[in-house]
């Protein structure tokens, strides 16, 4: 399974923590719902994959 979340701004600040919040909240929610089938679940390999804009400019995971 995958979980992207896709976040914009108009300010001079990159928005990463708030999507990587994003993921993480989903995820867990996700898990919430399904632990009673599997407790043994992971949430893994939660990382920034491209990022535009902002004082640091542009990034893309390599």
């Amino acid at each position: 399974m995958h979980c992207t979340a896709t976040v914009e701004t108009v300010g001079q600040t990159g928005v990463e923590m708030e999507a990587l919040t994003a993921v993480q909240v989903a995820l867990l929610t996700i898990y919430d719902m399904c632990k009673a089938v599997d407790r043994g679940m992971t949430m893994t390999d939660v990382k920034l994959l491209e990022k535009h804009g902002g004082k640091s400019g542009s990034y893309v995971a390599g």
